[in-house]
C-alpha cells in the first residue's frame, strides 16, 4: 500500500517537472488568447476522467475561475457534454467519431482544439486531432506517459512524463487552470 506522504512527494515531483514545459505552456496561452482575441472559440475534449476535466475547465472558463473577478463569459465548448449526441454517434457511426462530428459542426479555422488524454492513444482523440489539422484548427494536447500517437498530430503537445495516471490527471487539471487563468489575465489586461 502506498503511503500518503509518498503520494504527496510523487505529486510534487511530477509537478516540478512541468517547469521544463514552460515554453510549450506559454505557447498554449498565446494560442488560446489569440483565438479568443480574434472572436473565435476553444473546443475541448477527453475520455473518462479527461472528459470530466474538459467539462470542469469549460465551466470555469465560461463562468469564472476566480470568485473575485467577474467578467464576460469566455467561449469554450466541451465536445463531450451532450449524452444524446455521444450515444447516437456511437450507435450510428462509431465511438471513434464522437469528437470529430461536433468539431465538424462547430469548429472553424481560427478556433483552438484542446485534447486531454493520459495515454495519447485513444482512437477518437487521434481522429479529432487529424480532423483539426484538415480544418486548419490549431490544437493543444495535454498528454501523459510518453505522449502516445497523439503527440504526432497536435500543434503543441504538453506531455506529463509519468507512468501514474492519477499524477498525470492531477497535472493536467493544474495545467488547465494555470493556462486558462493566464489567458483570462491577458484578456483583462488588453480590454
Amino acid at each position: 500500500m502506498i503511503k500518503f506522504s509518498s503520494a504527496i512527494k510523487e505529486s510534487i515531483s511530477v509537478k516540478k517537472q512541468l517547469i521544463k514545459l514552460e515554453k510549450k505552456i506559454n505557447y498554449a496561452i498565446d494560442m488560446i488568447f489569440n483565438s479568443i482575441n480574434n472572436s473565435s472559440k476553444i473546443l475541448i475534449c477527453g475520455n473518462g476522467g479527461s472528459a470530466a476535466d474538459a467539462q470542469h475547465l469549460s465551466a470555469e472558463f465560461v463562468d469564472r475561475l476566480r470568485p473575485s473577478i467577474n467578467r464576460y463569459p469566455m467561449p469554450i465548448l466541451s465536445l463531450a457534454l451532450d449524452t444524446s449526441h455521444l450515444t447516437a454517434c456511437s450507435n450510428d457511426f462509431s465511438f471513434d467519431d464522437v469528437f470529430v462530428r461536433p468539431l465538424e459542426a462547430f469548429g472553424k479555422e481560427s478556433d483552438v482544439l484542446i485534447v486531454i488524454s493520459t495515454s495519447g492513444n485513444s482512437k477518437n482523440i487521434i481522429k479529432v486531432l487529424k480532423k483539426a489539422k484538415k480544418m486548419n484548427i490549431k490544437s493543444i494536447a495535454l498528454l501523459g506517459y510518453q505522449g502516445g500517437d497523439a503527440k504526432k498530430y497536435a500543434d503543441n503537445s504538453i506531455i506529463v512524463k509519468c507512468n501514474n495516471t492519477a499524477r498525470i490527471q492531477e497535472s493536467h487539471i493544474f495545467l488547465g487552470h494555470f493556462i486558462l487563468e493566464s489567458v483570462e489575465r491577458k484578456i483583462l489586461e488588453n480590454t
